[in-house]
């Protein structure tokens, strides 16, 4: 299946009520959340991310960027507050929209960092969850008009430390989970965790043909080895390791009772429709939760 149809129906699991009338990052509320660290908050709005703002001594470094220049123009904008740095640097947890399209407002001396698994996604499905997106509405059409993904500055295959001048942004290339070019950024010495899609409170979206149950368990492993003091997701509120416990206990469920039904002979569709009936109360988004039965029930002997 293509991303354009996993994000499709992501999408569409969305209730209408919930659907931004305008998708735009909000001025004049960032929180500094520790010494080096600012968040924009999403305030829980669909295509609309946290974004991050690291501040160092010498350099600044923005997580995420909104969907679109003018979006972008507005992280500059809030940036600019918080930071007098003329050393800048740029990453994004995923290629989506609502993360990367805001890039090209940020100015030429910008230093853009990808992982090779970011590049990958963009080379394989470019702008076609955009294309999705610009179909929820004509402000979404606008805000991507004419848009495009910056050229990488800086490629990584695994890791890569970028150092601000007293705090340092570890980035870490996760593999695909949510999309095969998650990012994760690590800061220190503050302890907050940049984890984009692969914990949050709202549940685990597999939109990618690529996503792996089993690689994605990997991942809270590793997340939570970090010992994160604060966990500032992708999208929805800021927490701690409980995102992680919560995401394990899920995973853990789906895995046992997917390969249970597997044994019995049920079909993939039969343990969909068992699972989510089952799980339904804990566990409402049936979208999302149709991609970790989905997976789980694949990666099943």
């Amino acid at each position: 299946m293509s991303v354009i149809l996993f994000a499709a129906a992501a999408l569409a699991a969305l209730p209408a009520a919930a659907q931004p009338v305008n998708p735009l990052v909000r001025e004049g509320v960032t929180e500094k959340i520790s010494e080096h660290v600012y968040v924009i908050p999403d305030a829980s709005m669909p295509m609309v991310p946290n974004v991050g703002i690291i501040v160092g001594a010498h350099g600044t470094f923005v997580v995420d960027t909104g969907m679109g220049v003018r979006n972008g123009q507005t992280v500059l904008r809030e940036t600019g507050k918080v930071s007098k740095n003329a050393e800048l640097h740029l990453a994004t947890t995923h290629f989506h929209p609502e993360h990367d399209l805001g890039a090209m407002a940020f100015p030429p001396g910008t230093e853009m960092l990808r992982s090779r698994d970011q590049q990958k996604d963009i080379e394989e499905f470019g702008l076609q969850v955009a294309q999705s997106f610009s179909s929820r509405s004509p402000f979404s059409a606008e805000l991507l008009k004419g848009a495009e993904f910056r050229k990488a500055d800086t490629f990584f295959e695994r890791e890569h430390t970028v150092d601000l001048g007293g705090v340092r942004v570890r980035l870490i290339a996760m593999g695909a989970n949510h999309t095969r070019g998650d990012t994760a950024f690590w800061v220190e010495p503050d302890g907050i965790l940049f984890s984009g899609d692969i914990v949050m409170k709202p549940q685990p979206s597999f939109a990618s043909p690529y996503s792996s149950l089993k690689h994605w368990q990997a991942s809270l492993d590793i997340l939570e080895q970090l010992h994160p003091k604060r966990i500032v997701p992708s999208h929805g509120p800021m927490g701690d390791a409980a995102f992680i416990t919560a995401y394990r206990a899920l995973f853990s469920t789906v895995q046992s009772r997917a390969a249970e039904l597997k044994k019995q002979g049920k079909t993939a569709d039969e343990a969909v429709q068992a699972l989510t009936a089952e799980m339904k109360t804990q566990y409402p988004d049936q979208g999302r939760l149709t991609g970790a039965i989905r997976s789980a029930y694949s990666e099943a002997p």
